[in-house]
């Protein structure tokens, strides 16, 4: 979107009529003023079989622990949404949350024992205040990669246990490229054709340098500038957050 707008204000200032018009691609569902963006029905949706994957094998070890990291950098959407559709998950674990690890290792330990297995869900932007000691690298657009917290969280986990003297029986599930490579639901499908006419209707109409979206059930033009000026991101105190922490039981804390 910030490429597009700089393609807009130069179009503009060459007096060129060139319409350059957006649609909200970014599965985490993270552009602010959209009610959705597309693909994030699809996403959680899939995710949810991860999720249930890995209940099965946790449930089915002594000691079982399912590790499910799904996507959101920035942002826990999916992994929110994901966890209240089948209601598998104790833990789930989101960038907007920070948590306290021992605290978390020292619950999810208490919590095998008396259980006999857990399940945690874990967006990939979390936890990456652990990671700080990791070389930062970046890509090609100057965007820092993040840390692979799943990784570093399966090792920290079985390294608990391990001080315990318990038997940890981990398994761990990234299904991310899954998820990206699907097709999208009867949902997603709608909305996108949706969008497309939106898009198209919005260029001939002469609007330049802006967004289509859904927004409270309407479709709207967003300027570009409004859509990158914020993220949007799970409240911490907000309503979806606190049905998480009701459907996993989870504290809200860990220390």
């Amino acid at each position: 979107m910030r490429g597009a707008l700089r393609l807009a204000e130069v179009i503009a200032a060459r007096d060129r009529r060139i319409a350059v018009v957006g649609v909200p691609k970014t599965i985490d569902n993270d552009i602010p003023y959209i009610d959705q963006s597309f693909g994030f029905q699809t996403a959680f949706s899939k995710a949810t079989e991860a999720i249930r994957a890995a209940q099965v094998e946790a449930q089915s070890v002594p000691g079982g622990v399912g590790l499910v990291q799904l996507m959101g950098r920035h942002s826990g959407f999916i992994a929110c949404y994901a966890a209240l559709a089948n209601n598998d998950a104790d833990y789930v674990l989101i960038p907007e949350v920070p948590f306290q690890l021992d605290g978390f290792l020292e619950h999810l330990r208490r919590r095998v024992v008396a259980e006999r297995h857990a399940v945690v869900v874990v967006a990939e932007g979390a936890g990456q205040e652990y990671l700080r000691e990791q070389p930062q690298r970046v890509d090609a657009s100057g965007n820092v990669r993040l840390g692979d917290f799943g990784i570093y969280l399966r090792g920290r986990i079985s390294e608990h246990f391990a001080a315990h003297d318990l038997e940890c029986n981990l398994k761990y599930i990234d299904p991310s490229y899954a998820i990206r490579s699907v097709p999208a639901n009867p949902y997603d499908s709608v909305y996108c054709i949706r969008l497309a006419h939106s898009a198209v209707h919005a260029a001939m109409a002469g609007r330049t340098g802006m967004v289509v979206g859904r927004w409270r059930g309407r479709f709207v033009h967003i300027p570009m500038s409004v859509a990158i000026s914020s993220r949007n991101m799970v409240a911490p105190d907000g309503d979806l957050w606190m049905s998480v922490l009701e459907a996993t039981g989870q504290p809200v804390t860990f220390g």
